[in-house]
């Protein structure tokens, strides 16, 4: 899948580049070795022959150094410049999507008791949460929150393997206006199941994980919520 590709190819650039810095470390250590080695008791010749290995050791050192800082650079440069144009995932690709019951749109600061595991409107915080992969679950209330205001949650089940993690991640840096996609691990993901994905009244259970199926789900429903936010405004989420 391309943004599979994408994501590990980028990885990978960083990858290579602490491998690279490590081995460049092990060869300056072995340089300082020799450096350090008594050479008295050893003649002319050897003096040459040890001297060349620590130069040679010290040089390697040096290069793949070089190298390390040039690929953590481009890892760096295609992060920043990473492309996440909405219309990259349109994959016209089927999707069985939900649409749930209404259960209200009021606010409340105490905590609410929903009559789904993963709501998708209802009574919510007033507060909402900043865009994003979340390693611990946000309150409920909050995402709910975030759902009001056409976001997208993914919610994942602990214990993904990294590729699909990493493509999950990828998906969180998708905009549209004003709002945007949340990750979150979540325990009331059905079983048998690995992500739920939410927008405002709608759900999609993923068996197995599908990035297609997911980012058309992004694409179909980002920013579909009854409050829409301008993006000026709401500055990545969390602000409301």
């Amino acid at each position: 899948m391309e943004m599979q590709h994408e994501s590990s190819f980028t990885a990978a650039w960083l990858y290579i580049g602490i491998l690279l810095f490590i081995i460049s470390i092990v060869c300056y250590w072995f340089a300082a070795r020799f450096r350090k080695e008594n050479t008295s008791r050893l003649n002319k010749q050897e003096k040459a022959n040890l001297k060349k290995k620590n130069s040679t050791i010290r040089i390697l050192g040096h290069s793949l150094l070089s190298v390390s800082i040039i690929l953590s650079f481009v890892y760096l440069f295609q992060i920043m410049n990473r492309s996440y144009d909405l219309e990259s995932l349109n994959f016209h690709v089927s999707i069985d999507v939900t649409t749930d019951q209404y259960y209200g749109a009021d606010h409340s600061d105490e905590p609410v008791q929903y009559e789904m595991d993963i709501p998708t409107s209802g009574m919510h915080s007033p507060h909402d949460l900043k865009f994003g992969f979340y390693k611990e679950k946000p309150p409920t209330e909050k995402l709910v929150h975030n759902l009001e205001h056409g976001d997208i949650v993914i919610h994942y089940r602990d214990g993904l393997d990294g590729e699909t993690m990493e493509i999950i991640e990828y998906l969180t840096h998708f905009r549209k206006e004003g709002a945007g996609v949340l990750a979150v691990p979540d325990d009331a993901v059905p079983p048998g199941k690995e992500v739920v994905l939410t927008a405002w009244t709608k759900t999609m259970e993923l068996t197995v994980f599908d990035g297609q199926k997911a980012g058309q789900f992004i694409y179909d429903h980002l920013n579909q919520g009854p409050e829409q936010i301008p993006a000026q405004i709401r500055r990545g989420g969390g602000t409301m």
